[in-house]
C-alpha cells in the first residue's frame, strides 16, 4: 500500500522515526512510554529482525533470514533495511494505520532515514542522542559485543550523528529514562501528534 497523505488529517498520521545508537535506550523508550502514546492514540510498529525471538532486546519478531527475504518479497514490509550484521523490517500495517489518521512510531535506522524521508517526507525524526562515555557502559553492560567492535560502533556513530542533519530532533538519553519519557511526549504535544 503506498503511504496516502491525502486519507489523513493535519494533525495526525504522522510517521515517528526514532532513531539513535545501538544502546542509546530506544527500547527502553518505547516500553516506558508505551501506555501513554497508545493512550493518546499513538500506534508503536514491531519490528520483525533476523534474530532469535531469544535474544535479549526489543520485543520484535525474530525471523530466519530466509522467512525475512521471504516477507520482503511477498510484500510484507513498507520499510526495510540492514544493520550491524540483521536484516530489519516495518511491516506495511503502518501504511494503514497512517491512512487512518494515526501518528506511528518506529524504531529506526539512522543510515535508512534518507529513504523514510523519500517514502514519508512530513516524518518527524527524533534522535536519542546519549553521551559516548555513557554510550560506552551500555554496550559493554550488554555484553552482546567485544570492545573493539563497540569503538567500532562509536566511530560509526560519531559520524552518523553529524550525517543526520538540522531536521532531526534531538533527545537526550545520558540520564534518568523518565527525562527521555516526558521529553518525548513534550515534543508530540509540540508537534500536535498527542494532546
Amino acid at each position: 500500500m503506498q503511504h496516502d497523505a491525502s486519507a489523513r488529517d493535519g494533525a495526525s498520521g504522522r510517521l515517528i522515526f526514532l532513531i539513535g545508537p545501538s544502546g542509546s535506550g530506544k527500547d527502553s523508550l518505547i516500553d516506558a512510554s508505551r501506555a501513554q502514546l497508545s493512550a493518546a492514540g499513538v500506534q508503536i510498529a514491531r519490528r520483525v529482525i533476523t534474530r532469535s525471538a531469544e535474544a535479549k532486546g526489543e520485543a520484535a519478531q525474530g525471523v530466519s533470514a530466509e522467512r525475512f527475504a521471504q516477507m520482503r518479497e511477498e510484500g510484507a514490509f513498507a520499510m526495510h533495511w540492514q544493520a550491524n550484521g540483521l536484516e530489519y523490517g516495518i511491516p506495511v500495517q503502518v501504511d494503514r494505520w497512517l491512512a487512518s489518521g494515526h501518528p506511528v512510531l518506529v524504531n529506526g535506522s539512522r543510515a535508512y532515514l534518507p529513504t523514510a524521508r523519500e517514502r514519508y517526507p512530513d516524518l518527524l525524526a527524533v534522535c536519542l542522542e546519549v553521551r559516548p562515555e555513557v554510550l560506552r557502559e551500555r554496550l559493554l553492560a550488554r555484553g552482546r559485543e567485544t570492545a573493539q567492535q563497540i569503538d567500532q560502533r562509536l566511530a560509526r556513530n560519531a559520524r552518523l550523528q553529524q550525517e543526520a542533519g538540522a531536521a532531526v530532533h534531538l533527545l537526550d538519553n545520558s540520564g534518568e529514562l523518565a527525562a527521555a519519557v516526558a521529553g518525548l511526549l513534550d515534543l508530540l504535544r509540540g508537534e500536535k501528534l498527542i494532546a
